[in-house]
C-alpha cells in the first residue's frame, strides 16, 4: 500500500506528496495561524531580483459564495444557452474547500531581470504553497479553470491587466483516500550532454 505525505523527513514529503481532490475535500480548513505559516513558507521561493512578483487573494467563509455569484453572472454572459445545472456548477465552484488560495503572479517588464523568471517563481509559490500545507497536514490542489483567464471575472478578483492568477490553491480536509497516479520514470527524461 502507499504511503503518501510522508512527513517524517523533507526528502519522504518530497517521494510521498499527492495533493488531494478538490472534488472531494472538506471541512475543517487550515486555521488562521496555519494559512499564516503557510503563506511565510511559500515566500521563500527562489526570487531573482528580490522583486517579490507574485501577491495572493484568499477566499474564505461567504466571501467564496458572493464570488461564486459574480463567477455565475459572467458564465451566463460567455454561454447563455447552459442551464441551471451547469450554472450551480459553476457558482459552488470556491466552495469545494473552506479556504482558496489565488496566487497571482504580478511579473512586469524590467531592465535585469526578464518576465519569465518572474513566472516562474509565482509558481514556485504555488508548488511551495501544497509542500507547506501537506507538511501541516492541510489537504490541497493547485488548479486553474476559466475564472483564471477571463479578463473580467479576473478584474472583479481585483487584478490589474498585467496581472495573472498563477493558481488556485485548495485548502481542506481529504473526505476520500488519496489515490496514486502514473508517475514519469525521471531516467527517461534525463539527456546528458555531450555523451557519446
Amino acid at each position: 500500500m502507499t504511503t503518501f505525505n510522508d512527513t517524517s523527513s523533507v526528502l519522504a514529503l518530497l517521494h510521498s506528496r499527492k495533493s488531494a481532490s478538490v472534488k472531494t475535500m472538506g471541512e475543517p480548513g487550515p486555521t488562521p495561524e496555519q494559512i499564516s505559516e503557510i503563506l511565510r513558507c511559500a515566500v521563500r521561493v527562489p526570487d531573482h531580483g528580490k522583486l517579490n512578483p507574485w501577491r495572493f487573494i484568499l477566499f474564505e467563509g461567504e466571501a467564496r459564495a458572493r464570488f461564486g455569484d459574480i463567477m455565475k453572472a459572467r458564465w451566463r454572459e460567455l454561454h447563455p444557452e447552459h442551464g441551471e445545472s451547469a450554472l450551480g456548477f459553476v457558482s459552488g465552484m470556491l466552495l469545494r474547500a473552506p479556504v482558496v488560495v489565488a496566487v497571482v503572479s504580478t511579473a512586469a517588464e524590467h531592465p535585469k531581470i526578464p518576465v519569465w523568471e518572474q513566472e516562474l517563481s509565482a509558481g514556485a509559490i504555488c508548488q511551495t504553497l501544497l509542500l507547506a500545507a501537506t507538511a501541516l497536514g492541510v489537504g490541497c490542489q493547485w488548479n486553474t479553470d476559466w475564472m483564471c483567464y477571463d479578463s473580467k471575472t479576473k478584474a472583479a478578483m481585483g487584478l490589474a491587466a498585467h496581472e495573472k492568477v498563477a493558481g488556485l490553491i485548495y485548502l481542506g480536509t481529504p473526505t476520500a483516500p488519496l489515490e496514486e497516479r502514473p508517475r514519469p520514470d525521471p531516467q527517461g527524461l534525463v539527456t546528458r550532454w555531450g555523451a557519446a
